[in-house]
């Protein structure tokens, strides 16, 4: 037995070590994947299943390979491959994440995004952590010496795995992807296995070419991976990082300032630079004030309040208080660094106040009521449950003054039966009498209204008319002539059946699958090359 193995207490540090891996690679993992695929239940289910799968080869590989040749030597050289595979992955990653979507285009016509998702993670992270996962049986193998102390010695290996894990889970959530990035997060912990496995290779005085060729590529990977951008095709970047709950750019544009968390699914928030209306959905939405009054309560001296639950930058809260400065406007943003994004990049007024919050915890802990509340936590398939639901509409509810209005904007129209818009109407529809909706030209979005107030299209009419600005006046006119009243029908969600996730996917393959019914068209009449010159 090598010298370093009579130390157990190394062996347990190998064990520790390799189960923070395995859980910081996981939630690298999702951060990775996020702003192409986004950060929902499904991909979540995805890369656990795939990282289960991974580490329960590695688990019968690592067994069966210490029981016929308990030599150390391979062990550590397998952690010195994953090692160098994990810092691979900053460098390589996105290039692979893309690549498989392209291919899979091209190639599958439903439940796109999982496929796409799927593939990704078997062929970034199965691979390392297959590896990972033979280091519980092989370091069984080289602990124990007789059979009288094996039950606590696999015990203490599992609790040294377990508290690597708990370790693993929390550092990457709440310092280092923060601090330095996901990027930065694999090389950290790359570096971490890769130094394990030289203090052993040194300290047996064992020639390993892995663990030199190893310790290269590492160094090339740091060289390569540290500064990586998701968005590498894009040379206008204000802005990239990440927070404890998303991957950040803001965009500089001849006439825009964007916000996007999501690369893939484009805009969450914007500046106009001539402040201007902004061409999409925040301008129709202007609509509520004026259903609840806000131009006659405002010329009369009263008090208008306008909740945003779901603040982003501020750009509908800006746009309000732009027109109507006398409007008190209060917004719920649950990522702090969106709104620090928003007092340096998009000119959020310092008087708005903006709380760090989850917009359903808010509702429960004030009591103040509002004129309008506005919903705008909806982003691509990131739908959050706990507001989709009947629980959670009947909240705003009765968080809304008398005649008061709630705005919910829904980024994904679709026309199919049972489509997720349909189960969001629906569900409002069960707790408001009035429930208007008007599609936003040019776009997927669509604006919900509701109230229970019978008159509020009247209202707004007779506000539309005393609005002296006339490019508002005349986008608010449009606005009424496509609201549509909106039939009610039987799908409904609740906090215990909210399969938002679901039904979101299916939207989002029915837009990537015309999208690229074009494309496809040209790949099958002149192949990769006329698609290529059709870019």
């Amino acid at each position: 037995m090598r010298p370093i193995l009579r130390n157990k207490y190394y062996l347990y540090l190998t064990e520790f070590f390799a189960g923070m891996a395995v859980m910081a690679v996981e939630l690298g993992a999702s951060r990775l994947l996020a702003p192409y695929f986004s950060s929902s239940q499904i991909v979540w289910t995805i890369i656990i299943g795939t990282i289960m799968i991974a580490m329960a080869l590695g688990n019968i590989y690592g067994g069966r390979s210490a029981d016929k040749d308990p030599n150390p030597d391979r062990l550590y050289r397998r952690i010195v491959i994953a090692a160098v595979w994990i810092a691979l992955i900053p460098v390589v990653g996105k290039y692979i994440i893309l690549g498989i979507s392209a291919l899979l285009i091209f190639s599958v016509n439903a439940n796109y995004l999982i496929w796409a998702a799927f593939g990704a993670c078997m062929l970034i992270f199965v691979f390392p952590l297959f590896l990972l996962g033979t280091v519980t049986p092989s370091l069984a193998k080289y602990t124990m010496e007789n059979l009288e102390d094996n039950a606590r010695i696999v015990g203490t290996l599992g609790a040294a795995n377990t508290v690597g894990s708990i370790i693993g889970t929390f550092v990457p959530t709440f310092v280092s992807i923060p601090a330095v990035g996901t990027s930065a997060t694999f090389l950290i912990f790359a570096g971490i296995l890769l130094a394990l496995a030289l203090i052993y290779f040194i300290s047996a005085k064992v020639r390993s070419t892995a663990a030199v060729v190893g310790t290269l590529l590492f160094l090339l990977s740091c060289a390569l991976g540290f500064r990586s951008n998701f968005a590498f095709w894009k040379d206008n970047l204000l802005y990239e990082g990440e927070s404890v709950y998303n991957y950040l750019q803001v965009e500089d544009t001849d006439d825009s300032v964007i916000l996007s968390t999501n690369v893939l699914f484009g805009v969450q928030s914007i500046l106009r630079k001539d402040a201007g209306l902004t061409g999409m959905y925040y301008d129709y939405a202007m609509a509520a004030p004026f259903m609840a009054g806000a131009e006659e309560k405002l010329a009369a001296g009263e008090d208008f309040d306008l909740l945003i639950l779901g603040m982003g930058t501020g750009t509908y809260g800006s746009q309000c208080a732009r027109y109507y400065p006398s409007m008190r406007i209060e917004g719920v943003e649950i990522d702090e660094k969106i709104t620090s994004l928003a007092k340096e990049y998009f000119r959020m007024p310092e008087e708005m106040t903006v709380t760090t919050y989850d917009g359903r915890a808010y509702l429960n802990a004030v009591d103040r009521k509002y004129d309008v509340i506005m919903v705008d936590a909806y982003q691509d398939i990131t739908i959050p449950f706990q507001m989709s639901s009947v629980e959670f509409f009947t909240q705003v509810r009765e968080h809304l003054k008398e005649n008061g209005v709630m705005v919910v904007n829904m980024n994904m129209r679709g026309e199919k039966e049972g489509n997720i818009n349909q189960y969001l109407s629906d569900t409002i529809a069960a707790v408001f009498s009035e429930v208007w909706t008007a599609d936003v030209p040019g776009s997927t979005n669509r604006e919900l209204f509701a109230s229970d107030h019978p008159e509020m299209l009247t209202e707004m009419e007779r506000n539309t008319v005393l609005c002296r600005d006339a490019e508002l006046r005349g986008l608010l006119q449009r606005v009424r002539e496509k609201l549509t009243a909106y039939e009610a029908g039987d799908y409904l969600m609740t906090d215990d059946r909210a399969p938002v996730e679901l039904l979101g996917m299916r939207v989002i393959d029915d837009l990537i699958r015309d999208e690229v019914q074009w494309y496809k068209r040209i790949y099958e009449e002149y192949g990769i090359e006329g698609v290529i010159g059709s870019l």
